[in-house]
């Protein structure tokens, strides 16, 4: 389902959904709206906009938190047009995947779009590369992550985005083997426990470029 007040975007996400063969059960212009066809549908997906009506703050995003708390496993979806890096940690917090932000300029990009839908409903992440740039900024001088090689930080920037290893793969035109030795030395150098599921390795991951 959708939750997104300005009509031209709700209705073009919907029908650009739809023209992909994914259903939109609802589509709605509050967070409260969100709360209530959510309990009612349990849709497997929500896509939010973080400001919604009535003081287009932090609506949207404190209604998908309670909607997921309402409907645990529903994945969640959110946009903003800013990054802002608070609501992505607390959207992240409860470190169970199934959890996407990304900037409303990201949604034109349709096959890009469409890609993060489909991982963050199979129970994946997906950060605006955006977004990961500011985390990445806001680390630690003289941590870990000094520790790792040019590549290495290539690899894990993409890493905190959600992709898998054969899509990193792709993105620097490695073998996936190559990428899987890459993964397996970052997280031994930032001390990260491996994960046999790739949002827990990501949400680690996250948890440790957020840390102060």
């Amino acid at each position: 389902m959708i939750a997104e007040d300005l009509v031209l975007l709700r209705d073009g996400l919907t029908r650009l959904l739809r023209d992909n063969e994914i259903e939109v059960v609802a589509a709605v212009s509050d967070g409260e709206g969100l709360v209530r066809e959510v309990i009612a549908l349990r849709p497997d997906l929500a896509i939010v906009d973080i400001r919604l009506p009535p003081s287009f703050q932090d609506e949207g995003l404190r209604a998908a938190l309670e909607a997921r708390r309402r409907v645990p496993g529903m994945a969640v979806l959110v946009v903003s047009q800013y990054v802002e890096h608070t609501y992505a940690q607390e959207l992240l917090a409860d470190g169970r995947g199934g959890v996407g932000y990304l900037l409303k300029d990201r949604v034109m990009h349709v096959a890009d779009f469409l890609e993060a839908v489909r991982r963050v409903a199979a129970g994946g992440t997906a950060l605006d590369p955006d977004v990961v740039a500011q985390l990445f900024s806001r680390r630690r001088e003289n941590g870990p992550l000094e520790r790792l090689t040019p590549r290495e930080q290539e690899v894990l920037a993409l890493m905190a985005e959600g992709r898998s290893n054969a899509g990193i793969a792709e993105s620097l035109v490695l073998t996936v083997g190559a990428v899987e030795k890459h993964v397996q030395s970052i997280l031994s150098k930032l001390d990260l426990p491996q994960s046999p599921t790739d949002h827990r390795r990501v949400l680690a991951v996250l948890a440790y470029l957020q840390a102060d």
